[in-house]
């Protein structure tokens, strides 16, 4: 029994690596595609807009090929902003779509998709998501024409970015389904979660995926608006003190005009003359006995 035990669990071991294996490869490209579009030289709009966003979902690679039937795939990676304004750990997605009709070529690309509000959220929580399907997420795709996607983007749900080598493509997303790798979440983490206590519970913890979060703080966090200040020589500037308002309830105190001051009762003298200090009567000299 014990030598049947050995050998399952040698076997099940390199599987479960494996499977790791493949999942924090996933998580370091995604954390690499993110990078890649915040530094974009065409445009500053994924940064903008990353620092509104309540969620990111990251499509690091996705294929898409075909001659007369067409298909494109992926897989994903979905991070969550907390009340407190941290990043959850990722959980991770499979994004698929099917077409039929003449098309020849091979293409990958990478998909940014900017979650901007809490029922585009709550759509991707669920079993299953179809981009375009049913109407009540709206979902804005920037892609070659960067103005006008730009405009519709405005009050979006979701607003996806296509990149390749580069530059923003025109990839359609309409019809492609998004649905989350549950397995994939339990192996990474250790124990039985989905994406929705990954990404919401905040319950799933790997160090692997810590590159990916700090990214996302990086770049997500808003920045405040400049403060005006003093052009350079000149004094300080102060705004001027508001007018003290009257106590409620009491009018404004109100304070006599100052009066002339009171005129001395003598008439003082006129014409320059000078002042007489003789005295009116003679002076009388008399003789007093010495002392004794």
């Amino acid at each position: 029994m014990k030598p049947f035990l050995l050998a399952t669990a040698l076997v099940v071991v390199p599987v479960l690596a494996r499977a790791q294996t493949d999942q924090q490869a996933l998580v370091d490209r995604s954390t690499l595609a993110l990078q890649d579009a915040m530094m974009l030289n065409v445009s500053q709009q994924p940064r903008t807009t990353l620092t509104h966003a309540r969620a990111v979902v990251v499509c690091p690679q996705i294929f898409k090929a075909g001659f007369f039937f067409g298909g494109a795939g992926g897989d994903c990676v979905l991070v969550a902003r907390a009340g407190n304004g941290t990043w959850s750990y990722p959980a991770f997605y499979t994004i698929g779509s099917f077409s039929f009709g003449l098309q020849i070529g091979i293409q990958d690309s990478e998909i940014i998709m900017m979650v901007m509000t809490n029922r585009g959220l709550n759509a991707l929580l669920n079993a299953s998501f179809k981009i375009g399907v049913g109407g009540s997420i709206a979902v804005a795709v920037v892609g070659g024409g960067i103005q006008g996607d730009t405009t519709a983007a405005v009050g979006a749900d979701i607003v996806a970015f296509s990149i390749a080598r580069g530059a923003f493509a025109g990839v359609s997303l309409e019809g492609s389904g998004l649905d989350s790798l549950t397995g994939w979440d339990q192996i990474y983490y250790g124990q039985p979660v989905d994406a929705r206590q990954v990404v919401i519970d905040m319950q799933g913890r790997n160090p692997g995926a810590d590159p990916l979060r700090e990214l996302l703080t990086r770049y997500g966090t808003p920045v405040p608006p400049p403060v005006a200040t003093a052009a350079y020589g000149a004094g300080p500037v102060y705004a001027a003190p508001p007018p003290a308002a009257a106590a409620p309830g009491y009018p404004p105190p109100a304070y006599a005009a100052p009066t002339a001051s009171p005129q001395p009762d003598y008439a003082p003298p006129t014409g320059g003359a000078p002042i007489n200090l003789q005295p009116a009567a003679p002076v009388q000299q008399q003789s007093l006995p010495p002392p004794r």
